[in-house]
């Protein structure tokens, strides 16, 4: 039988929560649900708190007994996967997280998207991945560059004592190979070296100079389209830094276009929008910047689509492979992160930064 809801103004934090929350009784009455949960069901608030929880779900039996278990204080928190009941919708797959609170016979149950589920671990993977990448970046290009001097010096006194023309070839490529590898771990420590300058950013004044560059590089058979909310407000970053992380992205996207451009129907498009009341970083935010740099080319091959923010892994022969790699480092300096989604025909490069 229903019974009149309880105030419980102490969980209205819980609202702030993208989560779905309710807080229950060890009998399944709901004591609060959050507006997330809310919008979730498609039901009102009033019509939730003081109902019981469990015919919200398809396999109600499943939450009763992880409730009396908690009741009984058989375990700390419980999780499984369940499909949750909506009005008007089909079951949404959730997984569920039981746990005790400080108050005996009260317990929170906190219901997470699988969807959503796996868009954390994604982020999560991402960060840990460039967290590693930027340690081992560090440290390599360290032990690189020490030897890297002996040899190039070697190389040069070597040449000072040889005569034979054919045989100072052999110390100029020595020489030259050198250099080269030099200017690849001086790329590689870049980001580590070059001092944070925090100013005033606009997205667009970004985007436009980036789509500028973009044009002189590629005159012909390239379309450079704009898709701004003009309403997104400056916010405090390193504008150098972003204009080079938008730069890698476009010009990453050129580069797979070459195909498309020879045949003159290639297409790049930079679309900015607000997000609100988002989750990335381990983070919730009220609102972010999204930019997109979305092109129609071949998308990302699937060999190395988990890996292309990894240093060194390139989809095209005779690339660098740091690209992406820096894009990511100086946009995650800004608290925020870049998800990609690729298919043949449509490649888009998000980019999530924090606004005020």
């Amino acid at each position: 039988m229903k019974t009149a809801p309880i105030p419980v103004s102490r969980f209205q934090p819980f609202d702030l929560l993208a989560t779905l929350v309710a807080v229950v009784r060890s009998d399944g009455m709901v004591l609060f649900a959050n507006a997330a949960l809310e919008d979730a069901l498609g039901t009102s608030r009033r019509t939730i708190e003081g109902s019981r929880l469990f015919d919200c779900f398809t396999e109600p039996h499943v939450l009763q007994n992880a409730l009396q278990g908690a009741g009984s204080n058989e375990f700390a928190a419980l999780r499984y996967d369940a499909w949750l009941k909506r009005l008007a919708h089909d079951p949404l797959p959730v997984h569920v997280i039981v746990a005790q609170t400080e108050r005996p016979g009260e317990i929170i149950i906190e219901l997470l998207p699988l969807e959503q589920q796996a868009k954390q671990d994604r982020e999560e993977r991402l960060i840990d991945q460039a967290q590693a990448n930027k340690e081992l970046i560090r440290n390599l290009a360290h032990e690189i560059k020490n030897p890297l001097g002996g040899i190039r010096g070697a190389a040069q006194l070597l040449e000072m004592e040889i005569e034979g023309k054919d045989l100072k070839e052999y110390t100029q490529v020595i020489i030259h190979e050198a250099d080269r590898l030099q200017t690849l771990v001086d790329r590689l420590l870049a980001p580590h070296r070059r001092p944070h300058v925090v100013g005033d950013v606009n997205i667009h004044e970004v985007c436009e100079r980036v789509r500028s560059l973009i044009v002189a590089e590629f005159p012909r058979g390239l379309k450079v389209a704009r898709d701004y909310d003009t309403s997104i407000p400056d916010f405090r970053g390193d504008r150098e830094q972003l204009i080079q992380a938008v730069l890698n992205i476009a010009h990453n996207a050129c580069q797979a276009l070459s195909d498309r451009i020879a045949a003159s129907d290639a297409q790049l498009m930079f679309r900015t929008r607000i997000a609100r009341q988002v989750t990335f970083g381990k983070q919730r935010y009220r609102l972010a910047l999204e930019l997109h740099v979305i092109d129609n080319g071949p998308g990302v091959p699937d060999s190395i689509k988990d890996r292309i923010f990894y240093p060194l892994v390139s989809g095209r022969e005779g690339g660098s492979g740091l690209g992406l790699t820096l894009a990511q480092t100086f946009v995650q300096q800004h608290h925020g992160l870049i998800e990609c989604d690729s298919v043949p025909g449509r490649t888009d490069f998000k980019l999530l930064i924090p606004l005020p």
